[in-house]
């Protein structure tokens, strides 16, 4: 399986990194970092990492995973971006989000008439970028045929395990958690920021 990574000026870096720790484990999966062109492209936390790839190399990725960040602020009105994600969507297996990378998934279409989550704290702005998307306001992440969505930051690592659990089992997701000593949140409905930022 082939992971593609959306990397973007201003992404969050546990929403990339926190992800791929746990795919990385998966013996089955390659993983390529994708942006606007190859090189370093700068976190919101302000460490760089490198993109291998850019948008318009041609490869189709099997599993998209798009991070959120401050950027996705300018990125919903970045219309290259927005077709390589379409375009992407329409022949990928899979479609992962993180945080207010679902604001990039909604703006491009993917989610409509679909179930989906976010960052609780950015969820009205999420919202505006998807009045045909069905937001569910109170999971840490949403998955809705092909389509996984995550809430803020630290729930995509979460959502990780929860998709490496449908593909490779469950034996496989905790063993992976155990390796990284991550205390798994396996529970997609436990979601107690909801009721903290007044969603629920």
């Amino acid at each position: 399986m082939k992971v593609g990574v959306l990397l973007f000026d201003q992404f969050e870096l546990l929403d990339v990194f926190g992800p791929l720790e746990m795919l990385g484990h998966v013996e089955d999966i390659s993983i390529e970092l994708v942006a606007q062109s190859i090189g370093p492209i700068a976190s919101a936390q302000g460490p760089c990492a490198y993109a291998q790839a850019q948008l318009d190399s041609g490869t189709q990725y099997d599993t998209l995973l798009i991070p959120g960040g401050m950027g996705t602020r300018q990125l919903v009105d970045d219309q290259r971006t927005l077709n390589w994600i379409t375009q992407q969507a329409d022949k990928a297996r899979y479609i992962t989000s993180v945080c207010t990378g679902s604001a990039l998934l909604a703006k491009s279409g993917v989610l409509d008439n679909k179930r989906a989550t976010t960052n609780k704290m950015a969820f009205h702005w999420v919202m505006s970028q998807g009045p045909n998307t069905h937001w569910v306001t109170k999971a840490r992440w949403v998955k809705d045929s092909n389509v996984y969505t995550s809430s803020g930051v630290s729930a995509g690592t979460d959502m990780a395990l929860a998709f490496i659990s449908d593909i490779w089992g469950e034996h496989k997701a905790r063993e992976i958690a155990d390796l990284a000593e991550y205390e798994w949140n396996s529970d997609a409905t436990q979601d107690r920021f909801a009721q903290k930022y007044g969603l629920a």
